[in-house]
């Protein structure tokens, strides 16, 4: 592909997994747990990007970017790594990584913890969005859904033409918007030009872009300012930029995409790679010991060293109110 300027993969690492307690903790959230094959969802961010990028970009927090360097040299990855002091949301962190760059690199945006797989139709999808981002786009991914999901966000569309993006549906609406079929699962995942990304930022959210420009400059070797960093509006790229500019295009894309913000999303993937389950559809998380299940389906036993949890799959959304009780009574189960 003839571009002077560079492609630049940034990932962002923010988010605890609370939907996946006990196994995500605070000291080491879901992207970093390597249960899926003996890597984790970081690892494979880095290694699924490698060929598609010039450089890294590494947007985390003080709290997680020592995991995210364990991954980095695990990899023998180079990246230039952007330390937020406390988290800001999408738009500043997404600001930061534009404000690192040359106006002209293209910047393809991804979360730390999703699972992918059809790496073709992965890669047709990135190389189309990066052409489009030379056009002047700034492009969002939108996954041609295979149910009517309840723990996305949706995107409407008509061919790349977005328009308009939905907060998470219930269930009624979700299979709505199935049956209506121009709707696509939003992704998180992004791709445009640094400049591109900024110009828009400015006209919609001048404070958010003055405010993350002022913390960037002050940065000390990629390490964020905490006092500048604070006064920094704390709003999503989505509201920020992408339900208001009219630059916006969609790659609706077949890759096989899933955030694994579940416990019934992570018991298809892993039942998908073989994972042992009973005849009624019973699975163990975290334990090799011989585990019975006794008139019980679809149940999931999640092990570890100083928590368990037992879930029916299809309550796996109900965890982040576990989490959040926890919180409330600042559990150290959560650390």
């Amino acid at each position: 592909m003839e571009t002077k300027n560079s492609i630049i993969h940034v990932i962002l690492t923010g988010g605890v997994g609370s939907r996946l307690w006990p196994l995500s903790r605070k000291s080491q959230p879901k992207q970093y747990l390597e249960i899926f094959e003996n890597k984790s969802l970081f690892e494979m961010t880095v290694e699924r990007n490698s060929h598609l990028a010039d450089k890294v970009m590494v947007v985390g927090n003080v709290e997680n970017h020592h995991l995210s360097g364990k991954v980095m040299d695990k990899t023998k990855t180079n990246y230039l790594n952007i330390v937020e002091a406390t988290p800001r949301n999408t738009a500043a962190a997404i600001a930061f990584a534009a404000f690192a760059s040359n106006p002209d690199d293209v910047l393809i945006i991804t979360p730390s913890d999703h699972i992918i797989d059809k790496m073709d139709d992965y890669n047709n999808a990135i190389q189309e969005a990066v052409k489009k981002a030379n056009e002047g786009f700034i492009v969002t991914f939108g996954i041609i859904p295979t149910k009517p999901e309840t723990g996305y966000g949706y995107i409407e569309s008509r061919g790349d033409k977005v328009l308009s993006f939905r907060e998470k549906p219930n269930e009624t609406t979700a299979k709505e918007f199935i049956a209506r079929g121009n709707f696509l699962w939003n992704s998180g995942m992004f791709c445009f030009k640094a400049g591109v990304l900024l110009d828009e930022l400015k006209q919609f959210q001048p404070e958010v872009y003055e405010k993350s420009k002022a913390v960037w400059e002050a940065n000390e070797k990629g390490l964020l300012n905490l006092d500048l960093s604070m006064e920094i509006p704390s709003i999503s790229i989505d509201y920020a930029v992408m339900e208001r500019s009219k630059k916006i295009k969609v790659v609706p894309a077949s890759f096989s995409w899933s955030d694994l913000g579940s416990f019934e999303s992570v018991y298809d993937y892993l039942v998908s790679k073989g994972h042992p389950i009973d005849k009624n559809g019973n699975m163990v998380i975290g334990s090799g010991k011989h585990t019975t299940f006794l008139g019980l389906k679809n149940t999931i036993f999640v092990y570890t060293e100083t928590a368990n949890l037992i879930l029916q799959k299809e309550s796996s959304q109900d965890v982040k109110d576990i989490y959040s009780e926890l919180e409330k009574i600042k559990s150290e189960l959560l650390n």
